[in-house]
């Protein structure tokens, strides 16, 4: 596993852990990231800007996310599979991450956390996502 890709597992777990406990301290927070990541600073620092930015873009990431999942409200969507597309959503919209690094990242993520169909689901919202970022900038 890449380092990025270790940073955005516990990036997942941390917002899996807020979404179902939102009370949690930032003192635990940050105490959770550098136990995690046995205190590398790149990686915490990464972890933490796609925390940041996904609570920072939650309302707008969820109406895009639910946009593409025709029937499911988000709060219908498994808390794992909401939080994996929430990511990456987030590094589609908000970074320079390129597309199909996305996409795969995500799809990893979902494999290893979600359930049987998880996989499948998370790849083709986010597909659909890339596919209308993709549009916008051609305009």
């Amino acid at each position: 596993m890449s380092r990025r890709s270790r940073s955005r597992e516990v990036a997942l777990q941390l917002l899996y852990e807020e979404d179902l406990n939102p009370q949690r301290s930032e003192e635990v927070s940050s105490r959770f990231l550098s136990q995690r990541l046995h205190g590398d600073e790149e990686l915490i620092r990464f972890a933490r800007e796609l925390v940041e930015g996904v609570q920072l873009h939650a309302n707008e990431l969820d109406q895009l996310i639910t946009k593409y999942t025709e029937n499911w409200t988000i709060t219908r969507i498994a808390a794992t599979d909401r939080n994996v597309l929430r990511l990456g959503a987030y590094e589609l919209i908000h970074t320079d991450t390129p597309g199909p690094v996305v996409l795969n990242e995500a799809v990893e993520l979902s494999k290893r956390f979600g359930g049987k169909q998880s996989a499948g689901f998370v790849n083709g919202v986010l597909d659909q996502i890339l596919h209308r970022k993709d549009k916008d900038q051609a305009c």
